[in-house]
């Protein structure tokens, strides 16, 4: 009986404190009244929150006595927060108001009040870039439409002190930072070309949401260095992804050189609930060429699909798909020897290959990305990347006779043909556990804590080059088809590795004057190819140290130190028969970021020096053929300033200003010149960017922009005192590419939902340069050229 009357009251006690739960309902409508389905409504600074139903009405139970900011969220609409007080059981009504431009948060230099997405995926930190000690800029898809950009050698000559190393017959993009050839590319997080040179891939504008460029020792968050730029820093290219709003774009751009180009993006909520979203972008594009003979094809797609599964987790998978075919070009020839600067002017019109020259790129990347709150403080985020590059390039190249530097017949050439094959495989996961505002006492702590993996399966095929003719490059030229020719293949290459790495970083934060950010990289790696005896193996231990010192609100000033390993030589033998061993790089930053204005503008200073030390170089007999040993060529010193002013000092007026200076010498080198720079180095950069738009009179919608880009001058090549690579001269300094300048504008107006822009490249039709000299690659940059694009969305 007892036993009975206990059960009794007990079930009597919870009916009711289930009639005493305080029951928070209501709904999420827009301006006019329309339900908005799926929208977020939480508890601030909780993890207890809802989505609304396909009604827009949500009902959630308030779980503590302390929650009284309710909030509602909406992509497209602007937040909004109300104080409920204490009373249990209300009625809540959201109307939201619609911003005037989806994108109104997103200026060109990224979100104003938040980190750029998917930019955790290479600092594996919730921080925004004014908040990092490494130097980190960001370039919106605002900016890249603004300036019509077609490749990311374009767009990121907005960041200050990044150049083009190479184009390499204008079929890839090869860019450089702080004097580092090739830094590595990644989309969404995962390499998308393993070479280790960097010579680059291709990127469609189309897909791109933002280009994140960190500059500077990348080691703490991508692993060990074996890039050769992997210590100048990366680019991270992240891709579109939905944004839970029913809207698109499509749009037509023609150009010079016969160029059309339509693209589309459609993005929509596909259910009631208003939980899965998808989207879909993507392009068509053929062009001619100002010169004879070259042009380009290309297809890209971009599905992608979102899913809010509950308000703590959200899974998004996306690809991301390119096919291009062009016509791969050389460009010009130096007519005198490697110390005299003799470039020839070739007609626009005149083509020192063959008609049948072509390289097809077909280019995959996949992603699966999940994140999960965890608690109001803790949160979960994983992800799997792979990327898929498939190249086929046959093309033609010229050689100068051996004897031309003493018959001085510069222009008579041997031209030739080869073909090469490249099937590159990539592979990333990551998981990392990431902490917000855990304090230990009076100390914050802002933290992450995770593992990833990587692997790479590479396979490389080369064909016999083979001698077709000899050409005078001052006269006319036969550009026959040489496709039927029978190109005898060698024996693939192929190579294998794998690298995995725990990571751990760590943002205390004593008070609003300062704060220190601790960081340390565990990384193991192994790689094999075919034609080595074994398997190459190594391990590094990777330190991040830093402080920010905050005198007042939006300046601070900072300090760094950062260390990269290179294992990829580090195995090789050098001639008394031991390992050359790891080559290292350490690097200290200082400066300032500051912001201004309620952050519309920022004005950052960056002083940075880095030492490459335990450089190493190929040993070659007398008859300059490799002899599989290798020589230690001393240190490479890189130090400069970077200064750079980004914003929107007004509503209507954008500014981008950079100018970047660089010291690069080798020192305590047997193998190069003490005090020379390295190839395609330049002292001085320089950018600017002016975009105004009248958004008032009878001229509303109208806007102009102007801009500017300088290079300094560059060596060619590296300054040896011994043969290095092949086809170097030693003793002979390499002579400097001229400094060049382009300025280029834009014209555009918006009419409601229709928009206009004209875009007009190299105005003053300035004559300039990029090249890799040691490959015989010298590619004159684009003659003035214009392109118009009419878009509407909807």
């Amino acid at each position: 009986m007892k036993r009975f009357i206990t059960l009794y009251l007990l079930l009597i006690s919870l009916a009711v404190n289930a009639n005493n739960k305080d029951i928070v309902q209501g709904q999420v409508t827009d301006s006019v009244g329309t339900p908005l389905i799926g929208a977020a409504v939480f508890f601030n600074h909780s993890s207890n929150g809802t989505l609304t139903d396909e009604k827009g009405q949500f009902i959630l139970e308030r779980r503590k006595s302390g929650d009284r900011i309710l909030v509602a969220t909406y992509a497209g609409y602007y937040p909004q927060h109300k104080d409920i007080g204490v009373l249990p059981n209300q009625q809540i009504r959201f109307v939201l108001s619609e911003k005037a431009v989806m994108t109104d948060e997103v200026e060109v230099f990224g979100s104003r009040y938040k980190q750029p997405e998917k930019m955790d995926l290479i600092t594996r930190m919730p921080l925004r870039p004014s908040e990092q000690i490494q130097s980190i800029s960001v370039i919106s898809e605002k900016m890249i439409a603004q300036q019509g950009n077609m490749t990311l050698s374009d767009a990121t000559k907005n960041v200050v002190g990044v150049s083009t190393f190479a184009t390499f017959g204008n079929s890839t993009e090869s860019l450089s930072a702080r004097g580092f050839r090739g830094i590595p590319v990644l989309k969404n997080g995962v390499r998308l070309h393993s070479d280790f040179r960097g010579q680059g891939s291709l990127s469609d504008m189309q897909g791109i949401e933002s280009i994140q460029v960190i500059k500077g020792s990348a080691a703490v968050t991508q692993g060990i260095g074996n890039d050769l730029g992997s210590a100048g820093g990366v680019i991270n290219i992240a891709t579109k992804t939905p944004k839970f709003v029913n809207a698109g774009e499509v749009a037509l751009r023609v150009g010079s050189w016969g160029q059309v180009r339509p693209t589309f993006d459609v993005q929509q909520v596909m259910n009631k609930k208003g939980n899965i979203a998808m989207r879909l972008n993507g392009a068509y594009e053929r062009s001619d060429n100002y010169r004879k003979y070259v042009n380009r094809d290309r297809i890209y797609l971009n599905p992608s699909l979102a899913w809010k599964i509950n308000p703590k987790s959200t899974l998004t998978v996306e690809m991301d798909y390119l096919h291009d075919t062009r016509t791969p070009d050389r460009g010009t020839v130096n007519l005198a020897s490697d110390d005299i600067d003799k470039l020839y002017q070739m007609p626009n019109d005149k083509f020192l290959g063959y008609e049948s020259d072509r390289v097809f790129t077909n280019q995959l990347t996949y992603s699966a990305r999940f994140a999960h709150q965890l608690s109001d403080k803790l949160s979960l985020r994983m992800a799997v990347v792979g990327a898929s590059l498939d190249v086929d390039n046959t093309g033609s190249s010229t050689q100068a006779f051996k004897n031309a530097s003493k018959t001085g017949l510069y222009n008579l050439r041997q031209r030739s043909l080869g073909r090469s094959l490249r099937d590159d495989q990539n592979r990333v996961a990551q998981i990392d556990l990431i902490g917000r505002d855990i304090y230990t006492g009076k100390i914050k702590h802002t933290f992450q804590i995770g593992l990833d993996y990587k692997n790479t399966q590479l396979t490389t095929t080369a064909y016999k080059t083979i001698v077709i003719d000899t050409i005078d490059v001052l006269k006319d030229i036969k550009n026959q088809r040489n496709a039927n020719l029978s190109l005898v293949a060698e024996a693939p290459i192929s190579s294998s590795s794998y690298s995995y790495g725990l990571m751990a970083q760590d943002v205390v934060t004593f008070n609003k004057y300062l704060k220190t950010v601790l960081g340390a990289r565990y990384s193991y790696g192994n790689s094999i190819e075919s034609t080595s005896s074994g398997a190459v193996t190594g391990d590094a231990f990777n330190p991040m140290l830093g402080v920010i010192v905050t005198p007042f609100k939006g300046f601070n000033l900072f300090g760094s130190y950062t260390n990269t390993t290179d294992l990829r030589s580090a195995a090789n033998l050098m001639a008394d028969g031991s390992p050359v061993g790891a080559s290292t790089v350490n690097q200290f930053e200082a400066g300032l970021k500051s912001e201004w204005l309620d952050q519309r503008l920022r004005f950052n200073v960056t002083y940075f020096h880095v030492m490459n030390s335990n450089l190493s170089y190929t040993i070659y007999n007398d008859a300059f053929q490799s002899t599989g040993r290798y020589g230690k060529a001393g240190d490479l010193r890189r130090q400069g300033l970077e200064v750079e002013a980004i914003g929107r000092p007004l509503s209507n007026l954008q500014v981008v200003l950079g100018y970047a200076y660089l010291d690069a010498q080798y020192q305590d080198s047997p193998a190069y010149v003490n005090g020379s720079a390295p190839m395609n180095a330049p002292k001085h950069t320089a950018n600017g960017w002016l975009y105004y738009t009248v958004d008032r009179s009878a001229l509303k919608g109208l806007s102009i922009g102007l801009g500017a880009y300088y290079i300094g001058s560059r060596p060619v090549g590296d300054y040896t005192q011994i043969v290095t690579h092949a086809n170097t001269t030693p003793g002979v300094r390499p002579f400097d590419m001229a400094a060049y300048t382009t300025v280029n504008a834009t014209l555009g107006y918006t009419y409601k939902k229709v928009g206009i822009n004209m875009v007009f490249n190299n105005i003053l039709n300035e004559r300039g340069y990029s090249s890799y000299y040691r490959g015989g690659f010298i590619n004159p940059i684009d003659p003035f050229n214009m392109s118009a694009t009419i878009s509407y969305r909807f």
